[in-house]
């Protein structure tokens, strides 16, 4: 039976791990070969997501000067910790890149949570989509999953719709967004992660809801929060919404 040569049997939990330079080589003797290790661990922390739970150690000898020794605990880029209940969320696109200006890409984002209501189980009980940003509440059976698709279809849907309008400006600022270690994909148009909060009671659900819906007011686009066209803010408000929600 093959393995996994990282031996890493539940990845959302911490693990001890060393790397060692070949032949024990002291190649971390110089400060600027374990600033580039000190880079690269802020750089998963910032947009991969993991925690580590100590500093590395080494001592400047010939062999320690050569291992690294470090505590990770892995998690998921979206933090949903309860798939099955409901969490507030926020996706926004690389680079605030105003995609969303245009009635056609807002459509693909509707349709897509119009599906996964119908199709996946999804509960949609807020909304609002911004120029660049969107935030919403929603839960699902598997939440972690349902979130995934969501931005993998609407970005390949969106990009889709750049190409055939020939926005070059737009399609050049997400090839340039792509992140290095992506290899399955020339753009990249969703920023990593959610940041998801799980809403665990009344009180933090009806204070996500106004926050979300008093969006467009505070940045001075409408008067009244229901008159944001695209938002759930209508559907409370007794109006009809551009979709159908789940009222809370």
């Amino acid at each position: 039976m093959g393995k996994s040569r990282y031996l890493i049997t539940e990845p959302n939990k911490p693990h001890f791990m060393t790397c060692t330079v070949v032949e024990w080589l002291a190649i971390f003797t110089r400060p600027e070969t374990v600033q580039i290790l000190l880079d690269c661990w802020q750089y998963q922390r910032d947009q991969v997501g993991f925690y580590r739970s100590h500093a590395p150690a080494w001592e400047c000898s010939p062999r320690r000067s050569s291992v690294i020794i470090l505590i990770i605990m892995g998690k998921s880029r979206y933090l949903i910790t309860e798939p099955n209940k409901p969490h507030f969320m926020t996706c926004t696109v690389v680079e605030w890149l105003a995609v969303f200006t245009r009635p056609e890409t807002v459509q693909i984002i509707l349709d897509c949570w119009q599906y996964q209501r119908d199709q996946v189980g999804l509960k949609l009980y807020g909304y609002v989509i911004l120029e660049n940003h969107l935030h919403f509440i929603a839960q699902a059976p598997e939440l972690d999953r349902t979130v995934a698709s969501f931005k993998s279809y609407t970005a390949r849907k969106i990009i889709d719709y750049l190409h055939k309008q020939k926005a070059e400006r737009f399609l050049e600022r997400l090839r340039f967004a792509k992140l290095a270690h992506k290899h399955d994909r020339e753009f990249q148009f969703w920023q990593e992660g959610v940041h998801a909060e799980l809403v665990f009671s009344e009180q933090m659900m009806r204070q996500k809801l106004d926050y979300i819906h008093a969006n467009p007011v505070k940045r001075g686009y409408v008067d009244l929060p229901e008159y944001w066209r695209y938002s759930s803010a209508a559907n409370y408000a007794g109006l009809d919404g551009l979709i159908e929600i789940d009222r809370w």
